[in-house]
């Protein structure tokens, strides 16, 4: 059922008593659709529904008319709605009997006066004069049956004014039961009013007055006869004491008359006075009602009554209302004062703004209420953010922290980015690098870490209700229908067309002031002298790892997603993402350089221990050093949506570039020794032919700029160490060998003109040690290894067999190989173990 269609239900009454035909205003719900759809009005069981007047569906004004109850529902009845309820009841007052002698504060019409005897109201003449208890003591009407005391007293009434009156009468129907002390009370009170009526001129006057009427007519027709016969003028005794009497009575009649005109005109004053007290009691009564409603908080009634006397009594020119309304002016001015500094203080929530906003409106405050709370809550949330950076800046400094009021925002002692972006229903959850009840975060933090959690959350929670106070004071929903109909609402909508650059200066303001006070945290390199004593002061003890810049990155990043989420242009949120930009360049460049120092450090860890392939553990941790570097950084590489490459600069390329460079040519720059220079041939191979492949595909994984320039440059390092050190190597072992040679040679006086037959086999221990050294390492050395040396001792032989100027048939032998496909010397075959001659 539609809200039109469902039964009145009356919830106010006002006044809730009074006489009959006092007006009464009746509030409620579904008090019909128009002045035709009101079909019923009844008020303690009468039919009031000819005095209705139909105000709106929740008010009816109408007269409460004689009722037979005394206390009654208020029940409506509309066509559509039908028979109704009520939650509220009228007592109906029963009117004071007042006599006609008795004393009142109010005029009363004495054209209709209460009969005591039929107990209902009768016109009489104004001078009847009929007291309504004459005797003055209680009446107790008897039970005896009028047409009884008609046929006992016939043709007599019990009417003590009528020329038939019968006191016995009266005494049976009104004093029956009446004791004898009472009745004699009666006779004492009786003589009393006689005697009241004896004294006094206005008794005398009022009795004979018919009386002076009648001479003052015979005196008038007497000086008319008397001019019209021509007379002069009579002094006679009787015309003179005539007219002594009457200039008397006259007299005294203007003298009692007046008085008694006067004593009407004053009571005619007082009871206009008291019309005015009652009739306007609303207004005399509202400053007290606005100081008691301002005490309890019901701005809602003041602004009400405050609107209902304006309308009333704002252009009165009546001096008392004046001065009334004008006392109603002060405290409403004092009530302006008050919201506007309730609407100014910090902090408050965002329901607080838009209801103080609300009351100023409807009170018609100077000025712009709104603009000034949206400016109070900009400073405010710029306040905040650099108290905060001061906090930590002293607590860095080995000062205890300060508990701000204003920083204390929640109870919530690591303050996580999941723990207050989740308030933005449009914000995806992440994962964080602790949890949120980790109590020892912050003491494993370090302190630009928690100044950046501290001072997003700060500015994602602070920041969104300073945006919607924004928009709601942009559409007008601020405003109460009062000041949508007054036209204060399209004024607010056009102020706030031209303060949207204004309010866009302020956001770019808190957007410059939280990327500027970050930068000062972990990028002071970025800001200017200028800025970076206002927004620095850290203490640079220590650079913060990467997996720190990391954490701070998505803590910025999820900031950012919860201020796209309130709809704010992208033009406003530019200097953040130039800001998340920066931190994951300095995150990379932070992240590389530690790579290269724990790179160096593997050396340390080199145990020379070699596994079967002839390589030790230090080309694995190598790989995995750099291969967790890199996963370390993907969060950082990809580019969430609106973020932009970390490679579009081609400055950043080229610093990459070098670093990777750089971090590839520190394991080519230990320290080998020569002891170990056979296992650091075979870890360069394995470098060469996988390690370093390996390394590229990761870097192409990750988007890397120039991989094809790292792995050249790379490459082209390991092979030059690769040979250099195998020269070293071959240098070390063939130089003992070459030298032996000559002296091995010609020991014991040999001689090639005289030598025997070779026969036999012989062997060379120094080229098998060689060998199987060689051999145990790594197999893909052999052939290397042995070309190198075979290389080397056939020079030397060379040498020496062109020193030697002849030969016998046996040294010529000696000289010639006979190994087939052997094409060195018998010597060389010597010092390598072949077996000649066999």
């Amino acid at each position: 059922m539609s809200r039109s269609r469902q039964p009145p239900l009356v919830t106010g009454i006002s006044p809730n008593e009074g006489i009959s035909w006092t007006k009464v205003t009746i509030r409620g719900e579904n008090l019909g659709t128009g002045p035709t759809d009101l079909i019923g009005l009844t008020i303690c069981g009468h039919n009031c529904l000819l005095t209705a007047e139909w105000m709106s569906a929740s008010k009816i004004v109408c007269r409460v008319g004689q009722a037979k109850n005394d206390k009654g529902d208020i029940i409506v009845t509309t066509k559509s709605g039908g028979r109704g309820t009520s939650t509220v009841s009228f007592k109906l007052l029963k009117p004071e009997k007042i006599g006609i002698l008795d004393q009142s504060a109010v005029w009363v019409d004495e054209m209709n006066y209460y009969d005591t005897r039929t107990d209902r109201n009768k016109g009489i003449p104004p001078l009847s004069l009929r007291p309504a208890n004459p005797l003055g003591i209680e009446i107790d009407k008897g039970r005896f049956p009028q047409k009884d005391l008609e046929a006992l007293f016939p043709g007599m009434s019990a009417d003590f004014t009528s020329e038939n009156f019968s006191a016995a009468w009266y005494l049976i129907e009104n004093h029956s039961t009446t004791s004898f002390d009472q009745l004699k009370m009666a006779v004492m009170n009786l003589k009393k009013q006689a005697n009241k009526k004896n004294e006094g001129s206005l008794a005398y006057v009022k009795g004979g007055l018919s009386t002076f009427f009648e001479a003052q007519d015979a005196l008038s027709a007497i000086h008319q006869k008397l001019e019209a016969d021509g007379t002069e003028k009579v002094e006679g005794s009787m015309t003179q004491k005539l007219e002594n009497v009457l200039n008397r009575a006259s007299n005294t009649a203007d003298t009692l008359f007046q008085e008694v005109l006067g004593r009407k005109d004053k009571a005619d004053s007082t009871r206009n006075a008291l019309n005015v007290l009652q009739r306007f009691k609303f207004l005399f009564n509202l400053p007290l009602n606005i100081e008691r409603n301002i005490q309890k908080g019901d701005y809602d009634v003041v602004i009400n009554d405050y609107e209902k006397a304006k309308s009333l009594f704002g252009k009165t020119e009546v001096q008392v209302f004046k001065k009334y309304y004008a006392e109603v002016e002060t405290r409403i001015e004092a009530l302006r004062e008050l919201l506007l500094n309730k609407l100014l203080e910090t902090p408050s929530t965002l329901h607080d703004q838009k209801r103080y906003i609300r009351y100023l409106s409807d009170l018609h405050a100077s000025g712009d209420p709104a603009w000034q709370c949206i400016g109070a809550q900009h400073k405010w949330i710029l306040q905040l953010m650099h108290n905060c950076k001061e906090s930590y800046v002293k607590d860095q400094k080995g000062n205890s922290l300060l508990h701000s009021p204003m920083l204390d925002l929640d109870s919530d002692v690591r303050p996580s980015p999941l723990g207050h972006l989740s308030q933005t229903a449009s914000l995806k959850r992440g994962s964080s690098f602790h949890s949120g009840h980790d109590d020892t975060w912050r003491y494993k933090a370090p302190q630009q870490v928690a100044f950046v959690e501290k001072l997003t959350k700060l500015v994602v929670i602070q920041l969104p209700n300073f945006w919607k106070l924004w928009i709601s004071y942009v559409n007008g929903s601020l405003f109460s229908e009062t000041a949508e109909k007054s036209g204060q609402m399209e004024r607010s909508k056009k102020n706030a067309r031209q303060r949207q650059n204004d309010f866009k200066k302020m956001i770019q303001e808190v957007m410059q002031s939280l990327a500027k006070l970050i930068r000062g945290a972990l990028l002071p390199f970025s800001l200017r002298e200028g800025e970076l004593r206002q927004y620095g002061g850290w203490e640079m003890k220590s650079e913060l790892s990467g997996q720190w810049l990391t954490h701070v990155i998505q803590t910025v990043r999820l900031s950012y997603e919860s201020l796209t989420a309130l709809e704010i242009p992208n033009d406003m949120l530019h200097i953040i993402q130039d800001l998340i930009l920066d931190l994951r360049v300095h995150c990379i460049m932070v992240t590389l350089q530690h790579t290269a120092e724990d790179v160096k450090r593997l050396a340390e860890k080199e145990d020379w221990v070699v596994d079967n392939e002839g390589l030790t553990s230090l080309p694995s941790q190598f790989e995995q050093c750099i291969v967790h570097s890199l996963q370390s950084l993907k969060s950082v590489l990809d580019c969430k949506p609106g973020e932009a490459s970390v490679f579009q600069q081609q400055k950043t390329q080229e610093d990459v570039c070098q670093l990777s460079i750089g971090i590839m040519q520190v394991i080519l720059n230990w320290n080998w020794g020569e002891k170990r220079l056979l296992i650091v041939l075979s870890n360069c191979c394995y470098l060469e032919h996988h390690t370093f492949i390996n390394i590229a595909e990761h870097f192409e994984k990750h988007s890397f700029q120039g991989v094809e320039k790292i792995t050249q440059i790379s490459m082209e390092s390991l092979k030059e160490l690769a040979q250099r050190l195998f020269e070293i190597y071959i240098e070390l072992k063939a130089d003992p060998i070459v030298g032996s040679l000559e002296p091995g040679i010609y020991a014991g006086y040999f001689d090639w003109k005289d030598c025997l037959i070779p026969t036999g086999k012989y062997l060379c221990n120094s080229c098998v040690i060689i060998l199987t050294e060689v051999f145990t390492i790594s197999k893909e050395l052999v052939p290397r290894v042995l070309s190198r040396l075979v290389e080397s001792v056939a020079e030397e032989l060379s040498r020496l067999m062109q020193c030697v100027s002849s030969f016998s048939k046996n040294g010529a032998l000696q000289t010639l190989p006979t190994y087939p496909g052997f094409t060195h010397s018998p010597a060389l075959c010597f010092m390598l173990g072949i077996n000649y001659g066999s």
